[in-house]
């Protein structure tokens, strides 16, 4: 049976002349149709067999996602040539400890400053900095050679395919092993729900893509649409998101929370602003739908959401092209008011969960079936999924990675009889869907020996304080929870959002100090990770001080609030 790359260089010589990439530009696009994708790639292939390239070295990939890293993963795979993928984005010296731990022969670079950066930060002594070639060099059109077969090396399923670094929301990241039988699966899994998906089409998908390829799931997502009948367009500016969506038309596209959350705050501080008769209308039509699909139904309720949606829903949707099916959202949990937005909006999101450890997918959400908003769907064919001690996730089958690079003892604590021990907290209900609770190394152990996971707490408070950028729980060894706030969020504001979350909360798990913190939560700051999650312990270790403020006792009472030491529950924790 030929494996996910012999299907994918077998589609792509079917579409020889159909364009199957696109990026995406301020002055237009850019294309390649399947002919010339796999030409760059023969010319791919030609350098690296110049270079003395094997079956098993290593070489590293570092740009952004564009056309040309693409025909480069497709050439390195197809030698049998395991791939390192980087985030562009990454701090260099971050990117020199991954290349420091992995040594590849080659670092493949998108353009020189890249490279230059990395260099001027590595270390005299130690490994050598590998051999910087730029894209353009690889792909030149004298480069070909000698005669390429059209089709990859034959490989093993144990055959390791790539690396790829965790983000590492604390300590230091790991390099993720995943081989050919790892991909082969999941590829089965994510093409047959694409296949559900895009059921009654009768031309190629039309997707549109923004991830970075290093994560696992955006670069699952490319070999996907790279073995189907696709069109993918790249998106080549974050700042032009909207218009080259609405450009790319797509049928579906990936997405993070972050982002799905930014739009619903967006389409309701806008509408906040309109006149007396629309927000009267956008709220009368968005309490009838909730009321219908909660079975509580009144009437006129139909009336108030057609309307509604005829008059408001509609052109937001319109946002999204003509031709949007649904939205797939991964990386992080996603709040059930914002899937349940979009669902009003009449576009289905379909929520992914996994780990890079599990080529980046455990379950997926039946596009065939109405998404259960808070849940992430059931477990892919062919895995099992159960909890453990704390109700951790445990998950066996044939996409669970072999090991950490060169880390036999982390890979000992996470593999155990053939399980994967994810240590995402989680629960399945009797439709067979799971949630996600939190992050067994996020728990929060009070003094008084309870536990608390932090992720529903903070979600909460997200929702009652819109103009947060980050709300972040603290109280590990304490006596109490506190919360540190960004974001341009008034003092007020967060004490009005304690009072109505705490009431509702056992007392153990009532937030009773806050700080407002001027400095922004980023990538580029080291507070956190690549794709947007916290780095707990770097927010600890930074704000230190201002966590330390909140539990001070002076007097019997603790000094709370921000700077001027304000109570935040105006009560001494229980």
């Amino acid at each position: 049976m030929p494996n996910f790359l012999e299907n994918i260089f077998a589609q792509l010589q079917r579409a020889t002349d159909r364009v199957v990439l696109q990026e995406l530009h301020a002055g237009g696009l850019t294309g390649v149709r399947g002919g010339e994708l796999l030409e760059l790639v023969r010319r791919a292939r030609a350098f690296l067999r110049r270079a003395g390239l094997q079956p098993g070295d290593r070489c590293a990939l570092l740009g952004p996602n564009s056309i040309r890293w693409i025909a480069l993963d497709l050439a390195l795979m197809a030698e049998g040539v395991v791939v390192i993928p980087l985030y562009a984005r990454q701090a260099p010296a971050e990117l020199a400890a991954m290349l420091q731990d992995a040594q590849p022969r080659f670092l493949f670079c998108s353009d020189a400053p890249l490279g230059e950066g990395i260099a001027a930060l590595w270390p005299p002594s130690g490994p050598q900095l590998p051999p910087r070639v730029l894209f353009e060099e690889v792909l030149r059109e004298d480069a070909a050679g000698a005669a390429i077969p059209d089709a990859p090396v034959a490989l093993q399923d144990s055959a390791l395919l790539t690396i790829i670094y965790t983000s590492g929301t604390s300590g230091e990241a790991k390099g993720v092993c995943l081989n050919l039988g790892n991909v082969n699966h999941m590829l089965g899994c994510t093409t047959a729900r694409l296949n559900q998906l895009m059921a009654s089409a009768s031309r190629p998908d039309r997707v549109f893509h923004y991830l970075p390829f290093n994560f696992a799931g955006s670069w699952i997502l490319l070999l996907s649409c790279l073995a189907r009948e696709s069109q993918l367009a790249l998106s080549m500016d974050l700042t032009r998101l909207a218009d080259d969506m609405r450009l790319a038309a797509p049928d579906y596209f990936l997405n993070v929370p972050t982002l799905l959350e930014r739009v619903r705050r967006g389409v309701e501080e806008a509408i906040a602003k309109r006149g007396t008769p629309i927000r009267a209308l956008f709220a009368r039509a968005r309490d009838a739908w909730q009321r219908q699909h909660a079975g509580r139904g009144q009437a006129f309720d139909g009336v108030w959401f057609d309307l509604g949606r005829m008059l408001i829903f509609s052109k937001i949707r319109a946002r999204f092209g003509p031709h949007l099916r649904a939205i797939i959202c991964g990386s992080a949990p996603l709040a059930p008011e914002t899937q349940q937005f979009f669902h009003m909006l009449g576009i289905p999101v379909l929520q992914v969960y996994g780990l890079t450890e599990t080529t980046a997918i455990c379950t997926m959400d039946d596009p065939r079936q109405p998404p259960e908003p808070g849940f992430v769907g059931p477990a892919i064919p062919g895995i099992e999924m159960k909890t453990g001690e704390h109700e951790e996730i445990l998950v066996r089958g044939p996409h669970i990675f072999p090991g950490y690079w060169k880390r036999p003892e982390e890979t000992a604590r996470v593999l155990h009889d053939g399980w994967f021990h994810t240590g995402d907290q989680g629960e399945v209900n009797v439709r067979g869907n799971w949630r996600i609770v939190g992050r067994l190394k996020n728990l929060i152990i009070l003094n008084s020996g309870h536990n608390i996971a932090p992720e529903p707490i903070e979600e909460k408070l997200q929702q009652l304080l819109p103009a947060a950028q980050q709300v972040v729980l603290v109280g590990n060894g304490r006596g109490y929870l506190g919360v540190l706030v960004s974001g341009a969020v008034e003092e007020s504001a967060v004490q009005a959002a304690l009072d109505a979350l705490n009431p509702g909360l056992p007392h153990y798990r009532q937030v009773r100090a806050f700080r407002v913190l001027g400095e922004a939560f980023t990538p580029e700051n080291g507070l956190l990770t690549a794709n947007g999650k916290l780095r707990r312990d770097a927010i600890n270790s930074r704000f230190a001080s201002e966590i330390n403020a909140m539990y001070d006792v002076t007097g019997g009472r603790e000094a709370v609030g921000k700077q001027g030491g304000r109570e935040a529950a105006n009560r001494k924790p229980a």
